[in-house]
C-alpha cells in the first residue's frame, strides 16, 4: 500500500473500533468478527485486518484495518483519485480526465495554463489559441486542473456518510443477531437518541488517558461531563415514572391527593434546582469560551502566518543560493527580504508563545489539548442548553399535572388538604435534600435548593410562610394530644406525723 500512497500526508488505511458485546465469549467474538467484516468489507472488495483487544475484561472491542483503495480484476490497486484537467470550449469550462482528453480534444476543446499579461496585471488562465492571438507568454508549464481531482466511485461510496450508516446498521444487525443466539435480551442500536425520540442526552467517548487520570484521583473533564450526563437521564426517568404513577393512581381522598401534590411540588423543586445549577454551568463554560476561543482562534491565525513566511523564506533562500555573485543588487534584494521575514517570524513567534501563555499553556501539546478541552466544552455546552429545554419542558408539564391533580379537591376541603401537606412537607424536602446530595455531591448547594423552593412556590401561587404556620400548629395540637393520653403517674403519699 505504501508503494501507492506516495504523499507526506497520505491516508494509508481505514480504522473501524467497535465495542462488543460482553455477553459472547471469545470463540463468538471471532465468528462475529468474521462474518461481519467478510459481508461488509471483504466482499467489496478491501483488505481487513482485525484485532481483538480486552485488556481489563471490562472494555472487549476491536480494530477494524481496512484498505482505502479497491482492488481491480487483476488484483491491482485503483487510483483513489485522477487528475481533472479544467478545459474550454466556447466559453464553456469542463473537466476530462487524461483519458478523456483525447477525445474531448477531437471536439475543439483546449486545456487552460496561466499566462502572464501585460506589465501590472495579474496572472489569467487561456488556452493556447487564444493567448497565441493576444501575444502572451505562459507561466506555467501545468495546465489548470480542480482542486482534488476526480475521485474513483467506489472510493467515493466507501468514503461517503449515506455508506458508514449502512454499515453502522450492518453492524447493531449482526450484533442483535449474536445477542439472540446466546439469549441476551439487550440490544444495540445505531441510531442517535434524536432519531430514535428519546429525550435524554447521549453520553461523549471518555477514552483511555481520561480513565487513567480518575484512577489516580484526578477528576477528568470529560468523566465529570458524563458523570452529570447521567445524573440529567436519571432525573428524567425519575420524573416521568412519578407522572405515570400519580396519572394512574391519585384519587379524590384528601391524604391521597396530599401526597401527589407534595410529590409534584417535590420533583418540580428538583427540575427548577437542576435548571439553576445547569444555568450557572453554561454561565461559567460560556464565559471562559468566550476568553479562550478568540485566543485560541489568533493562535491559530499566527500559526498559518509563521508556517507561510517560513515557506516563503525557504523559497527566497533557494532563489539567493541559485543567484550569481555577479548579481549584486539581486543578492542585495534577496537578503533584505530575508531579514524582514526572519525577523517578522520571530515576531509572531513571540506573540505564538504569548497566546500559549494567556490560555495556561506552557508548549504546543499542552496547546493542542486545549483546543480540544475548548472543543469538548463547547460541544457540552450545546447539550446542556438542549438538556436546560427538556427540563424546562418536563417542569410545565408537571405544573400541568400538579393543577390538574388540584382541581379534584373541592373548595370546603382547601383547609383539609392545607393540613395534610403541610404535614408531609418536612419529610418531602428531606427527601429532596437526599436526593440531590446523591446526584450533585460536594457540589450541592443548600441556598440554591432554597432559592428553588421559592421559585416553583411562586410559579405555584403558594405562601411557604402559611405552611411553616400550619406545621408547627399540627405539631403543637399533636404533642398536646399525645400528653392528654398519657396516663398521669400516681401522687406519693405523704407521712403525718403525730406531735
Amino acid at each position: 500500500m505504501e508503494e501507492n500512497e506516495k504523499t507526506k500526508d497520505s491516508r494509508l488505511a481505514r480504522e473501524f473500533v467497535v465495542a462488543l458485546p460482553v455477553e459472547l465469549d471469545k470463540t463468538q467474538w471471532q465468528t462475529l468478527m468474521t462474518e461481519f467484516v467478510q459481508e461488509q468489507f471483504v466482499a467489496a472488495g478491501m483488505c481487513a485486518d482485525v484485532c481483538i483487544h480486552d485488556t481489563d475484561g471490562h472494555n472487549p472491542h476491536a480494530h477494524i484495518m481496512l484498505t482505502v483503495r479497491p482492488l481491480d480484476e487483476h488484483g491491482k490497486w485503483q487510483y483513489k483519485t485522477q487528475k481533472e484537467y479544467l478545459c474550454v470550449r466556447n466559453g464553456e469550462e469542463q473537466g476530462f480526465t487524461a483519458a478523456e482528453f483525447k477525445a474531448a480534444q477531437a471536439e475543439g476543446w483546449e486545456k487552460q495554463y496561466l499566462y502572464k499579461p501585460e506589465k501590472g496585471k495579474k496572472k489569467i488562465y487561456l488556452p493556447p489559441s487564444e493567448a497565441e492571438r493576444r501575444g502572451l507568454t505562459r507561466s506555467d508549464k501545468h495546465p489548470k486542473s480542480t482542486k482534488y481531482g476526480r475521485q474513483n466511485p467506489i472510493s467515493a461510496r466507501w468514503n461517503s456518510e449515506e455508506q458508514l450508516i449502512e454499515w453502522r446498521k450492518a453492524w447493531a444487525d449482526v450484533t442483535n443477531k449474536y445477542l439472540a443466539l446466546v439469549r441476551s435480551v439487550d440490544r444495540v442500536d445505531h441510531r442517535s437518541h434524536a432519531e430514535r425520540g428519546l429525550d435524554e442526552q447521549p453520553t461523549i467517548h471518555e477514552g483511555v488517558t481520561a480513565r487513567a487520570l480518575e484512577r489516580k484521583g484526578i477528576v477528568s473533564e470529560r468523566c465529570e461531563m458524563n458523570r452529570q450526563i447521567k445524573a440529567d437521564n436519571a432525573l428524567l426517568r425519575e420524573l416521568k415514572a412519578t407522572v405515570r404513577r400519580l396519572t394512574n393512581a391519585v384519587k379524590v381522598a384528601i391524604p391521597s391527593v396530599a401526597e401527589a401534590l407534595e410529590t409534584i411540588r417535590a420533583h418540580m423543586v428538583v427540575l427548577q434546582y437542576h435548571l439553576l445549577h445547569g444555568r450557572a454551568e453554561i454561565k461559567d463554560m460560556s464565559g471562559r469560551i468566550d476568553w479562550n476561543q478568540p485566543l485560541v482562534d489568533e493562535y491559530r491565525s499566527v500559526k498559518k502566518e509563521i508556517r507561510e513566511k517560513q515557506a516563503q523564506k525557504k523559497e527566497l533562500l533557494t532563489q539567493k543560493k541559485n543567484t550569481s555573485i555577479f548579481n549584486p543588487i539581486r543578492l542585495l534584494q534577496l537578503n533584505q527580504q530575508i531579514t524582514t521575514l526572519t525577523e517578522e517570524i520571530e515576531e509572531l513567534k513571540t506573540r505564538r508563545d504569548q497566546l500559549m501563555h494567556e490560555v495556561g499553556c506552557q508548549n504546543e501539546t499542552e496547546m493542542k489539548k486545549a483546543e480540544g478541552t475548548l472543543s469538548q466544552m463547547t460541544t457540552y455546552v450545546k447539550k446542556l442548553t438542549a438538556q436546560q429545554e427538556t427540563l424546562t419542558r418536563q417542569l410545565a408539564a408537571d405544573e400541568a399535572q400538579y393543577r390538574g391533580t388540584e382541581a379534584k379537591v373541592a373548595p370546603e376541603q382547601a383547609d383539609a388538604l392545607l393540613d395534610a401537606r403541610a404535614s408531609l412537607r418536612g419529610s418531602s424536602r428531606d427527601q429532596m435534600r437526599s436526593n440531590l446530595r446523591e446526584i450533585f455531591g460536594q457540589r450541592f448547594q443548600y441556598d440554591r435548593l432554597s432559592s428553588a423552593e421559592e421559585q416553583i412556590d411562586h410559579r405555584l401561587g403558594e405562601d411557604s410562610d402559611l405552611f411553616q404556620e400550619r406545621a408547627a400548629k399540627l405539631r403543637h395540637e399533636q404533642e398536646m394530644e399525645r400528653r392528654r393520653n398519657q396516663p398521669s403517674s400516681p401522687k406519693k403519699k405523704t407521712k403525718s406525723y403525730e406531735r
